[in-house]
């Protein structure tokens, strides 16, 4: 990997990839999400992201998009739990204007009322087209349920309520307290010396005012399992099974990812993917999923099947868990497995963009960039008593929940 890091004197860190590519990518990371919300802030996170394309100091509305737009790039953001970021692609001659554009939006934006207004309907909108799909509202309720109606377990979107009474002064405010500049990294990756990146990257980032975080992310509240049920007027039943899974920190967390793939990966190979759809036909979809966090994380199995077969798509689904609890893998099982995981990161790999970003991730969690040797190295050294031991962690019945759209 041909990746340099540096630190600007306000705390903000940079990382460049250089590759022989003719398209650059960058985007501005920055260490808060909706988790970082007070109670009167629910959606504000997200909010954001959407009004920071709504004007600057200097910009109107159709400069921001057209800047990048004009040249053939593009601009994009994106909210999560924990990280907000704004990113662009453009040609590498264009770098130095897509970095300009960045710190223009992020740092000088003015929020114009009028504009609020008309992006609070747009959202809006968004939150109905939410609340259509099922499919994805249900890991929403699953995980508000998860951790206890916390920050961390609200979703992304917010509430139309709350969406509504958002001012201004609660815009700067939220980013006043949690747009930290230690708690940013800028990423590139491209055909650009690095020398050269840094120049102008410090050119339009190392003049913003020093803000380091003053205050500590709330703790999750205990776990208690649960089981719930919620009528809905829909075709199929949605199934959301499942509990808390393992942090950014914790060495389990790869032994995990490993096992997440097995069991319910994206591959049709997966564990529940041939035991009901493939030998059954009862669902068209099912997966498992796991999501780390920085103190805490997700493990989830999704299943949305005819009414008529829940119980027996749901007794296949812990038939494969308890197999994978009481049945250590062989050695070309776990082979095949390890291969396949490494495949897939292999894959991603080829996407620049996700690179970019997934290297900003990486610096902000671990002030460090693992090689995909370092990674291999890891994936390889799991053991099949490993993967037993956290399967019987992880999918002890009497510790996994429930939600059940019915």
């Amino acid at each position: 990997m041909d990746i340099q890091i540096f630190h600007l004197s306000n705390g903000i860190r940079f990382i460049h990839q250089y590759n022989n590519s003719a398209v650059a990518h960058c985007g501005l990371v920055i260490n808060t999400g909706t988790r970082d919300e007070l109670s009167n802030e629910h959606g504000l996170a997200h909010f954001i992201e959407h009004v920071l394309f709504k004007g600057t100091k200097k910009r109107k509305t159709f400069h921001i998009n057209s800047r990048l737009e004009d040249v053939g790039g593009e601009l994009n953001a994106y909210t999560s739990k924990e990280d907000t970021a704004v990113h662009a692609t453009i040609l590498k001659g264009d770098f130095e204007k897509a970095v300009e554009l960045i710190s223009d939006i992020v740092f000088n934006s003015i929020f114009p009322p009028k504009e609020l207004e008309k992006e609070k309907e747009v959202i809006l909108d968004e939150i109905n087209s939410y609340k259509d799909s099922p499919a994805d509202l249900i890991f929403d309720d699953f995980e508000d349920l998860l951790f206890n109606g916390t920050s961390l377990g609200h979703n992304i979107l917010g509430t139309k309520k709350q969406l509504k009474r958002f001012t201004r002064k609660n815009i700067l405010d939220f980013i006043a307290r949690t747009y930290n500049t230690n708690q940013m990294v800028f990423s590139s990756i491209g055909k650009i010396r690095p020398e050269k990146a840094l120049k102008i990257v410090e050119k339009y980032f190392g003049g913003i005012p020093a803000n380091p975080r003053q205050y500590v992310r709330n703790g999750v509240l205990p776990y208690q399992p649960f089981t719930k049920a919620i009528s809905k007027n829909t075709y199929q039943t949605h199934c959301v099974i499942g509990q808390r899974g393992y942090a950014y920190s914790d060495e389990k967390r790869i032994p995990l990812l490993l096992l997440t793939n097995i069991l319910g990966g994206p591959a049709p190979n997966s564990r529940l993917n041939l035991a009901l759809r493939e030998k059954y036909g009862l669902t068209y979809n099912v997966e498992a999923s796991f999501t780390p966090y920085t103190d805490t994380g997700t493990f989830t199995i999704y299943f949305g099947t005819d009414k008529a077969n829940f119980d027996k798509s749901h007794a296949l689904i812990f038939k494969e868990t308890k197999r994978l609890q009481d049945d250590k893998l062989g050695t070309l099982q776990l082979h095949k497995a390890k291969k396949q995981v490494l495949g897939q990161l292999a894959i991603s790999g080829e996407s620049n963009e996700q690179v970019m970003l997934t290297n900003a991730k990486s610096l902000l969690v671990y002030n460090t960039i693992d090689s995909m040797e370092t990674i291999a190295a890891r994936i390889n050294a799991i053991t099949s008593e490993r993967l037993t031991d956290i399967a019987n962690e992880i999918f002890d019945a009497n510790n996994l929940s429930s939600l059940t759209y019915n």
